[in-house]
């Protein structure tokens, strides 16, 4: 997965990409790149980085992946705040997959510094 692009949707490769935060040598820098590193987890099958980056307040005991689901698109419909200057966020996306779609407005806020994803909900199309 070195030399494609990032699953995501961005150019840069995966390492390069959302790679190097599911790996913990980076950070997140805003609602929207985490969510797309989210993103990517699910791609991956990254369960560990999902929990880590989920709110404490609203987090599962745990996750457990469909190894069946194959995601094959991210759009990124619309953010709010969410940068470096913010404590709160929201990213509206829709992430396809063999067979559908997720179409999904999250929520995220900071903690301790680093951005985590709090809840979401399923606007109406």
């Amino acid at each position: 997965m070195t030399t494609r692009s990032c699953p995501c949707g961005r150019p840069e490769s995966y390492d390069v990409c959302c790679g190097r935060f599911h790996a913990g040598t980076a950070a997140a820098p805003t609602a929207e790149a985490l969510m797309r590193s989210r993103y990517s987890a699910f791609v991956v099958g990254d369960a560990g980085y999902l929990l880590r980056t989920w709110h404490p307040g609203t987090r599962p005991g745990r996750l457990d992946l469909d190894p069946g689901t194959r995601w094959t698109g991210l759009e990124i419909l619309g953010t709010s705040d969410g940068s470096a200057f913010h404590r709160t966020g929201t990213v509206t996306f829709r992430a396809s997959y063999r067979g559908g779609s997720l179409h999904e407005r999250s929520r995220f806020e900071r903690v301790d510094g680093a951005w985590v994803y709090v809840d979401g909900d399923f606007p109406d199309e």
